[in-house]
């Protein structure tokens, strides 16, 4: 795997789960990283952990839902390393429950962070790429994104929605030479079920991830495959799942 090392990479929702692995991943190879996320004491010991073992991190953070944060976390990547080179768009949440239980306040939490922290990124990182005349910008779905089951209405309308707006994306930066890709994963060990407040549909996902989810690593796999790339390769989708599972 090359064309890593030394590339700066920002990572929201970086506390934990596929941006925590990510990150640490991506530092063993060599990159830079910007960490962001709400809970701050675990990006702090996470970049600690990094420079601890030679890497280079900041800790900056950033609630996905505030604009401002967002643009906040980037530009101290770019003040701290002096670009920006891969934007990993990964915070989001699955509070998967049927539409009839009227669960609003999960509704709202699920399209502020996964669609409008999205977009926050993408306004944030994009002026620096578009100077730069470089750049990649990686989404994360979800199979969800492809398909749909009942209680996964909203969640899958706003990984759907990732998806749209990746490929939109992707056609609108070509004269920047920006590269765009989305990553949609299956049943992966994170603490995203955490995030299903349903009572009735909590126990059923916990189950389910217990007994098909594969490692948080298949993920970060995923992440440096497609960073590894030549800058003429443009990795636009990567879909994977357990092997396991039919869904």
């Amino acid at each position: 795997m090359e064309n890593i090392e030394g590339k700066v990479v920002v990572i929201t929702g970086a506390s934990s789960g596929f941006g925590k692995i990510s990150a640490e991943y991506l530092s063993d190879k060599g990159a830079l990283v910007a960490l962001g996320a709400r809970s701050t004491d675990k990006i702090e010991a996470l970049a600690k952990s990094i420079k601890d073992k030679g890497g280079k991190a900041i800790a900056v953070t950033t609630d996905v839902k505030d604009k401002d944060q967002v643009k906040k976390l980037v530009d101290a990547a770019v003040e701290e390393f002096g670009k920006i080179d891969v934007l990993l768009n990964n915070a989001g949440i699955m509070p998967l429950s049927p539409l009839e239980n009227l669960k609003i306040d999960d509704w709202d939490s699920c399209i502020d962070i996964n669609i409008k922290g999205v977009l926050y990124g993408i306004a944030a990182a994009l002026p620096h790429m578009k100077e730069q005349k470089s750049g990649q910008i990686i989404n994360v779905s979800s199979v969800a994104g492809h398909t749909i089951s009942p209680g996964g209405a909203v969640y899958s309308a706003t990984k759907h929605s990732v998806r749209v707006i990746s490929e939109a994306l992707r056609q609108e930066v070509k004269p920047y030479n920006i590269r765009t890709s989305i990553i949609s994963p299956g049943a992966v060990d994170t603490g995203l079920p955490d995030s299903v407040t349903d009572e009735a549909v909590s126990g059923s996902i916990k189950d389910f991830y217990a007994d098909t989810a594969i490692s948080a690593d298949s993920f970060a796999r995923a992440v440096v495959f497609a960073i590894s790339q030549p800058e003429d390769v443009d990795i636009n989708e990567i879909l994977f799942r357990p092997t396991k599972q039919k869904l």
